[in-house]
C-alpha cells in the first residue's frame, strides 16, 4: 500500500492564486520617473557631502602635517636663541673693551690684538651656527631690523639713512635676533620765511 498521498487540487490552485496575487503587487508597484529622479538626487547630494567631509578631513591633516613639521624646524632652528642673546652681550663687552683700550703701550697692543683675534673667534661661531650680524652704516632706516636711538640732520647724508651705529644688530637663521641701535639722518629743517608787513594805514 503506497504512503503518497495526493494533495487536493482545491488546495493547489489556492497556493497557485496566492502566488499570482503577491506577484501582481509587486509588479504594479512602479516607481515613476519623478522618484527615480529625486532618489537619485538624494543619493548624489549624500554621496557629496561624504566626499566633502573627505576632502576636509585630508586638507586638516595636511596642515596639521605641515605645522607640526614647521615647529620641529623652528625648534632646530631657534634652539640657541637664548644662548646666542648672552654670547652677543659677552662679545658687546669686548667691543667696548677694545674700543676703551687706547694708548701706545706693550701691554695696551698686546691686550688690543688679543681682544681683535677673540672677535673675530666669535664671529667665525656666530657664521657657523647662522648668526649673520646687521651693520647698517650707509643703508635705508629697516624698522624691522634697525632701532632707531636719535634723529638728526648730517651734512651731505641722505635723509632717513643710518650715519652711525651704536650697537650692532644680528640675526638668528633670518629671525631677528637683536635689533641694531643706529642714528638717523633727517632732512635739514627749513628756515621759516620773513612774514609780508601789512599796512596799517588804510
Amino acid at each position: 500500500m503506497s504512503t503518497d498521498q495526493e494533495v487536493p487540487e482545491s488546495q493547489v490552485n489556492t497556493v497557485n492564486e496566492t502566488i499570482d496575487d503577491s506577484h501582481t503587487e509587486l509588479v504594479e508597484h512602479e516607481f515613476t520617473v519623478e522618484e527615480l529622479q529625486q532618489a537619485l538626487a538624494d543619493a548624489e547630494q549624500k554621496a557629496q557631502e561624504n566626499w566633502d567631509k573627505a576632502v576636509r578631513a585630508q586638507a586638516e591633516m595636511e596642515n596639521l602635517k605641515r605645522r607640526t613639521q614647521k615647529d620641529l624646524e623652528d625648534a632646530h632652528k631657534f634652539a640657541l636663541t637664548n644662548f646666542a642673546k648672552e654670547m652677543l652681550s659677552v662679545l658687546d663687552s669686548l667691543v667696548l673693551g677694545l674700543q676703551a683700550a687706547t694708548g701706545d703701550s706693550e701691554d695696551v697692543k698686546k691686550f688690543r690684538v688679543g681682544s681683535e683675534l677673540t672677535i673675530k673667534q666669535f664671529e667665525s661661531a656666530f657664521a657657523k651656527f647662522k648668526i649673520e650680524t646687521i651693520d647698517p652704516i650707509g643703508q635705508i632706516f629697516n624698522a624691522e631690523q634697525h632701532q632707531a636711538m636719535a634723529m638728526q640732520f648730517v651734512e651731505g647724508a641722505e635723509p632717513n639713512t643710518v650715519v652711525n651705529v651704536f650697537q650692532k644688530g644680528y640675526l638668528l637663521n633670518g629671525r631677528l635676533l637683536r635689533p641694531a641701535m643706529v642714528l638717523v639722518a633727517k632732512a635739514a629743517e627749513k628756515q621759516p620765511t620773513d612774514s609780508p608787513s601789512i599796512d596799517e594805514q588804510a
